[in-house]
């Protein structure tokens, strides 16, 4: 009897193991919290003692702020409202003492003691208080209020307005305006009645007395209806400079949600098309002393009237070699402020240029010019101005900033006193985040110079040499370096395991202490996969890397999958957590069910250079497909999978490849679900499409190879299409033109799921369940024996 239930008690365990090491896309696509809790937005305390972090241990339908004292790293805290309230925002500014920080808040301009944590309110306005910051001598603090730039002074308590702007036009004094008639009745009466012209005469000279001995009027500047951002004060306190930006009245469009709670269909307002008027952004410079502003020119530029290369594909058509609108960023002043520089941006985003900025004249001159002819983007650089690396080292005299000059983003120097400049990375391998340590000597960087799907940390001297790796774990490691760098908190992850935060001593081959564990234990009952990161030759011989889940020998079907990760520029064959883990998660199911995946960082793909970068210029669909074509013969060729039984799919740019690849390659992919793709790229943004495309009327070669649309004829597989009715990204609309091309030529192996309530990004478990339930279903029946 003991012997039969000790047998129960073993298959009742081991049922129960196999139970729990099974997937289900109803397992893997709920609520996320099943995974467990996992901590984010990292922030250091001032004194460098605490780490504060987003979390929910509790389940709670959002995340809360937790905090862990590094003096007792076991204790995890949840931080009451006031304490949060009390928290130094992120942007405060801090002496060059480090010994004070100074914000706005709710209308009040607050200086934070580091040492002692008080708090003192110097002033309260009312009025939003923003870009509060110390003047060189610490002694007095410049901060805007209604557009305007303030000055108080810390030792006597003085406010100073010292700017006059005002939105809007200058007003136009009332003169009263007579007709011809008016007028002659009016010099008539004047010349016959003698009393009523002196008086007239009398009531003149009074108006022109007061004026003569009245103050003048102040100086004021108006915006008219232009914008103003970016104010900020020059270090010697004798110019203030702003951007103004004229916004374009373009067209936009609307998204019906017939699902609104009223009961009636609402129009959601999105975006515009691609082929927008650009908007025009102007720095204007407001002489404080002279009381006048004017405006920095640009039309000296180095290549301003460049065209670009693609114009010869159009000899029709008559080319005007005209100067080119520019975007230029808020100027950065030298900490001593004998030196004023601006990055300025073409439009059209082929050229960056680095330029010297003379504020008495608004003259510039250019130090730097990046040209890509496809466009200007990478690491550090960015698709526009916001976010850039830039700055000033401790000299006075360089300037820091990355460029993409040898084909990956490094860092550079560059002396604006002699123009030269210097790299202080190189390799193939890209920068990240360089930040100047607090003593002027070093650098912290991440770089990828390990393997394009890891990210460490890294020492450098300030003027480029030896760099001294400070992190070891393998995968991802994004650090938040303590206010005093003695301590690195980590945000580490790793391709099977979920975010969790570290902590470590600032110092070569230190051991990381983990601070949370956030895995659930249904989630860990499962064996994760660790993708094997794999590379093959494509067709022009390039390599190719790329994620690949192999099932187990006994349960191999033949089959295949390959996954198009979005975004286009986005790298997923990497070493950490990805944030498409629902897809990771399919991938495991699928592999356990015996199809071989593959997920590839095709052309486009972020993490591996320029050249990668821009593979899809004028032609998305190109070489970003035809990795998917070559990935799938690596496949056959490689690991058992049967040419005809090949499937394919992805959401956004992924559901645009996994369009392109049924309707131009049908020989290799046999089904696919399209989910949320763009179909026409005529009807995508102008910001994102412009870049890699041109725009539309100017290069209509590149989006007629380019749009899916174009090719629906060549459908000869099984396609699923998947969108959501309110995706105020990819408009239902694309896909609703794509269903009517497919009726029209009479195609009838296709099928589409519409989601009501969805936008661009899913958030409903019961959607994304119904989703992939269906991409499996299809997957199944199409491509099983």
């Amino acid at each position: 009897m003991k012997r039969l239930k000790f047998l129960l008690l073993v298959l009742l365990i081991y049922s129960h193991s196999s139970y729990a090491q099974t997937l289900s896309v109803e397992k893997i696509m709920q609520d996320p919290k099943w995974i467990g809790y996992f901590p984010s937005n990292i922030k250091w305390d001032d004194k460098g003692e605490t780490i504060y972090f987003d979390y929910n241990p509790e389940g709670n339908p959002a995340d809360s702020l937790y905090k862990i004292n590094i003096k007792n790293p076991s204790q995890i805290e949840k931080v009451s409202v006031a304490e949060k309230k009390g928290i130094v925002p992120a942007n405060a500014d801090i002496n060059m003492a480090k010994t004070h920080k100074v914000f706005g808040k709710s209308g009040d301009l607050v200086l934070f003691d580091i040492l002692s944590g008080e708090r003192k309110t110097l002033l309260s306005l009312g009025d939003r208080i923003n870009n509060a910051k110390f003047l060189a001598n610490d002694s007095r603090i410049a901060f805007q209020s209604s557009n305007n730039m303030y000055v108080y002074d810390l030792k006597v308590g003085k406010l100073e307005k010292i700017t006059q702007i005002k939105s809007g036009n200058k007003p136009e004094e009332k003169t009263e305006k007579l007709e011809k008639r008016e007028e002659w009745l009016k010099e008539d009466n004047l010349a016959l009645l003698q009393i009523v012209r002196e008086r007239e005469e009398k009531k003149e000279k009074t108006k022109n007395y007061n004026e003569a001995i009245s103050d003048p009027e102040p100086f004021t500047f108006y915006t008219g209806n232009k914008s103003l951002s970016n104010l900020q004060l020059s270090p010697d306190e004798t110019f203030v400079t702003f951007n103004l930006i004229s916004r374009a009245d373009n067209k936009r469009t609307d998204v019906p949600d017939y699902a609104h709670f009223s009961g009636y269909t609402t129009d959601l307002p999105a975006r515009s098309k691609v082929g927008d008027k650009p908007s025009k952004v102007e720095l204007a410079i407001y002489d404080l002393k002279k009381d006048t502003v004017y405006f920095a020119k640009t039309d000296n530029l180095p290549g301003i009237k460049d065209l670009p290369d693609y114009v010869k594909d159009y000899p029709e058509k008559k080319w005007e070699a005209k100067e080119r609108e520019v975007i230029i960023s808020a100027p950065s002043f030298s900490p001593d402020g004998k030196y004023t520089v601006v990055n300025i941006r073409s439009v059209d985003n082929k050229d960056r240029w680095i330029s010297l900025l003379d504020l008495k004249t608004g003259e510039i001159k250019n130090l730097d010019r990046q040209r890509d002819e496809a466009w200007i983007a990478g690491p550090g650089i960015g698709w526009n101005m916001g976010g850039s690396t830039f700055g000033w080292l401790p000299d006075n005299r360089h300037i820091y900033f990355q460029s993409e000059e040898t084909g990956y983003s490094h860092l550079y120097i560059l002396d604006v006193s002699n123009g030269q400049k210097k790299p202080l990375t190189k390799g193939n391998y890209e920068v990240f985040n360089p930040k100047i340590s607090n003593n002027g000597k070093f650098w912290f960087l991440s770089t990828s110079e390990v393997h394009p799907g890891e990210r460490h940390l890294y020492m450098m001297p300030l003027m480029g040499g030896k760099m001294e790796k400070l992190t070891s774990m393998e995968g991802n490691n994004e650090v938040f370096l303590s206010p005093d760098e003695k301590h690195l908190a980590i945000l580490y992850s790793y391709s099977n395991k979920p975010w969790e935060l570290y902590f470590q001593e600032n110092l070569p081959n230190s051991n990381p202490v983990q601070l949370t564990h956030g895995q659930s234990a249904e989630f860990k009952s499962y064996p994760w996969r660790e993708p094997k990161l794999i590379s093959f030759k494509a067709t022009d011989g390039a390599m190719v890397p790329a994620r690949l889940y192999v099932p187990k020998e006994d349960k191999k079907n033949g089959a295949a999958i390959i996954f198009v990760h979005g975004a286009g520029y986005l790298q997923n064959a990497h070493k950490w957590w990805s944030s498409y883990f629902r897809e990771y998660m399919f991938h495991n199911l699928l592999a356990d069910l015996g199809y071989t995946v593959l997920d590839i960082d095709y052309r486009g793909s972020a993490g591996y250079g320029r050249n990668w970068r821009t593979g899809i210029y004028r032609h998305m669909g190109g070489k970003d497909l035809s990795d998917q074509v070559d990935g799938a013969k690596y496949l056959v060729a490689n690991y058992g999978v049967d040419a005809g039984r090949i499937g394919i799919y992805g959401g956004s740019y992924g559901g645009f490849i996994t369009l392109m690849g049924l309707f131009t390659a049908p020989e290799t992919f046999k089904s696919g679900a399209a989910l949320r793709s763009v179909t026409d790229w005529a009807h995508y943004n102008h910001g994102y499409t412009s870049n890699i495309l041109n725009e539309p009327f100017n290069d209509p070669i590149a989006y007629r190879r380019s749009s899916p649309i174009y090719f629906a004829e060549g459908l000869k597989g099984n396609l699923l299409i998947a969108h959501g009715m309110i995706d105020i990204n990819v408009h239902f609309q694309d896909v609703v033109r794509l269903a009517q091309r497919l009726i029209e030529l009479g195609k009838d192996n296709w099928e589409m799921a519409i989601y009501p309530v969805e936008d661009h990004g899913f958030v409903e478990a019961s959607s994304w369940t119904d989703e992939y339930k269906r991409i499996l279903k299809l997957f199944n029946d199409t491509l099983i024996d």
